[in-house]
């Protein structure tokens, strides 16, 4: 028998290595790329840019000063005027039924402690009547209770029950101003000045934007809303109490206090209730400085009306909206889509941004939750959940045999 030569040899070695090298890449080939993680596909997402606002066109008096903001929108919305201190004559009864309110709470409806009224009241009775002064009846010895005296502070204006129930929440009329100085402070009206409790005097002064931010703290106030909504009341040893309001109850107007004095010409701080969409809208106003009530409130209604036009129900996105893509290696689409459609009532002005959040992804099955949308819109933010509009599949194994420098 032949021997075989050292070339056979050879050649039978590397056959037998060779055979069992690809035995052995294929033992360990086939389970990483057939078992490998899928690859991971960014997200790209979608530029939105801002949708800028548009300012209404708003028809403010000549006169004094104005100004409109709204509940849920902070600062003032559009303003006219001297951004000056104005005195704000009967105003400055808002800040004393809030003030006494905040030493002496209240619920709605109810009357509170009594106050027995004394020789300081009828002192405030007949200074009032020498100031030519708004008043009602007092005489010593009588008894009214804490919220009668708002009642008649707030909407018969009667500066001398201002004086009264400041000087009985605080124990005089000058510890009150000393109390209402410290309110301001801390409730950021930086720009009013209070030295009296009735605003009789020209010294008792604030801004446009002051005033209607003191118009959001008294629509919150559930008393001083109440009061400065109620038309007529019926108070003992006084009698029938009408509203010097002249616009309550007409064009959705609630509130809130009127103002009269000779620096001052015609003021009213307003708030009223317009529906825009599915939504309640509460319009905030001021306006001082006007030749008389009626004037303003013509003006005020006009203003009104227009004002509830600034305000729109805005679509900010539609369902199925798409606002990220995922292309992945193996070829497949999907797009991030929102699940539901989504709306808000916003002022014309007020400018919409978006952000989109939109997560890295392997597959993933029609309707997975992949991300979220935030619209903001002044201050307020709304999310809108994204999820996939088509299935993300794996690859399959013939993809994952012959691509392995996607999976290693």
């Amino acid at each position: 028998m032949p021997t075989a030569t050292p070339a056979v040899y050879r050649r039978r070695r590397l056959a037998v290595f060779g055979g069992g090298a690809v035995i052995l890449a294929a033992i360990f080939y086939l389970p990483v790329t057939l078992l490998a993680p899928t690859p991971i596909t960014a997200a790209v997402v979608a530029d939105v840019p801002a949708r800028d606002g548009v300012e209404p066109a708003l028809s403010f008096p000549a006169y004094g000063a104005a100004g409109i903001g709204a509940v849920g929108y902070e600062g003032v919305l559009a303003q006219s005027g001297t951004t000056d201190p104005l005195p704000i004559a009967s105003i400055s009864k808002v800040v004393t039924a809030l003030v006494v309110l905040e030493a002496h709470p209240l619920e709605p409806g109810e009357l509170g402690p009594s106050a027995t009224m004394g020789d300081i009241d009828e002192q405030f009775y007949a200074e009032q009547v020498a100031q030519d002064g708004i008043v009602a009846p007092v005489s010593a010895g009588q008894t009214i209770s804490e919220r009668h005296m708002l009642d008649l502070a707030l909407m018969a204006s009667a500066n001398n029950y201002a004086q009264s129930v400041a000087a009985w929440a605080f124990g005089s009329e000058a510890a009150y101003v000393e109390a209402a100085r410290d309110w301001l402070t801390r409730n950021g009206l930086t720009s009013t000045t209070i030295t009296d409790a009735t605003g009789i005097q020209p010294s008792n002064t604030s801004t446009v934007r002051d005033l209607i931010e003191l118009a959001r703290i008294a629509t919150a106030q559930p008393v001083v809303a109440e009061i400065a909504a109620t038309s007529v009341v019926e108070i003992p040893g006084i009698g029938t109490v009408a509203n010097r309001n002249g616009l309550l109850g007409i064009d959705g107007v609630d509130g809130i206090k009127t103002g009269t004095l000779d620096e001052s010409g015609a003021c009213l701080l307003f708030s009223a209730d317009h529906v825009v969409g599915d939504e309640t809208i509460t319009v905030l106003g001021v306006v001082l400085g006007g030749p008389d009530h009626e004037t303003i409130n013509s003006a005020i209604r006009g203003l009104l009306s227009e004002a509830a036009a600034g305000f729109q129900q805005t679509q900010l996105t539609a369902e199925g909206e798409s606002f990220a893509e995922y292309t992945t290696v193996w070829g497949e689409r999907a797009r991030a889509v929102t699940s539901e459609g989504a709306s808000v009532v916003t002022w014309q002005a007020v400018a919409v941004e978006t952000a989109v959040d939109a997560e890295d992804l392997s597959t993933g099955v029609k309707g997975t939750e992949v991300g979220s949308v935030t619209f903001t819109v002044g201050d307020r933010s709304l999310t809108v959940p994204l999820v996939l509009d088509t299935e993300i599949e794996d690859p399959g194994p013939w993809w994952r045999l012959g691509n392995p420098g996607e999976l290693l």
